[in-house]
């Protein structure tokens, strides 16, 4: 008997050893993937991401990690900006106020963020609809026209005036920050998927690699939860399916 209940805590003992060398190896492959984005573009993921969801009780530590990765408070200010076009300005305006209390609160500690750049005048010569509509079909490879936005001549009017207008003009942040942040915003709203894929598909017209998507798809799972990055992860591989249909390559794959 007393030798049976050795080999039952010996079998015991090599199946949490097993365990456990399986979750450090999981660990490690997922620190590996996420690390096609630098802390920075990691940072602006999480901050955007729980600004959108609204969750103000994780995004004062998200923006402190942000600071301390490397992002300016102008780079932060911007992200959140940008949350009021995709999440609505209540939750922009929480988490604007937020940042305001995190940087407070450091500065009691003696901790001097850098202010960084701020936005460059807007052209004088141009409405903010002709550049905003240049813009939304550099991004999006095409001009946008037709189905609600003939529906609803006001939306589109707003979207190219003001979104890409107004806030993509802005040069804060590149083309590709504004993206990791939208993907960010949107990875944790329920109900609006299309966006999100039509959102990964543009980063990949913007420079991301598909390793950068999906290294996102791994920091938000980390997080925002297991599924908020399996539905991520989805929606990449059907803008990786739907590009290699139309017999592409995958944008960004070869990139670096």
């Amino acid at each position: 008997m007393a030798m049976k209940m050795r080999l039952i805590r010996m079998a015991a003992a090599m199946i949490l050893i097993a365990c456990g060398v399986a979750a450090v190896e999981a660990q490690t492959m997922k620190s590996a993937q996420k690390s096609a984005l630098d802390a920075k573009q990691q940072s602006m993921l999480t901050i955007a991401a729980f600004s959108g969801m609204g969750d103000m009780d994780k995004l004062p530590s998200a923006l402190a990690q942000g600071l301390d990765a490397g992002l300016t408070i102008n780079e932060i200010k911007e992200v959140l900006v940008q949350v009021y076009a995709y999440a609505g300005f209540p939750r922009s305006l929480n988490a604007i106020a937020g940042f305001q209390a995190v940087l407070e609160e450091r500065r009691e500690k003696g901790i001097n963020d850098i202010e960084g750049k701020a936005a460059s005048p807007m052209p004088a010569d141009r409405t903010s609809l002709e550049f905003g509509t240049e813009n939304q079909t550099r991004l999006f490879g095409q001009p946008i026209r037709g189905g609600i936005y003939e529906f609803a001549p006001a939306i589109d009017h707003f979207l190219k005036a003001h979104l890409f207008g107004d806030i993509f003009q802005r040069d804060v942040l590149d083309w590709k920050q504004r993206q990791l942040t939208t993907i960010g915003i949107l990875s944790g709203i329920s109900g609006v998927e299309p966006q999100l894929q039509g959102h990964l598909a543009t980063g990949l017209r913007q420079g991301l690699t598909v390793e950068q998507l999906r290294a996102a798809a791994a920091v938000i799972g980390d997080s925002l939860g297991k599924q908020y990055g399996d539905t991520m992860t989805r929606l990449i591989d059907g803008v990786i399916k739907k590009q290699e249909t139309a017999g592409q390559q995958p944008a960004g794959s070869a990139r670096q």
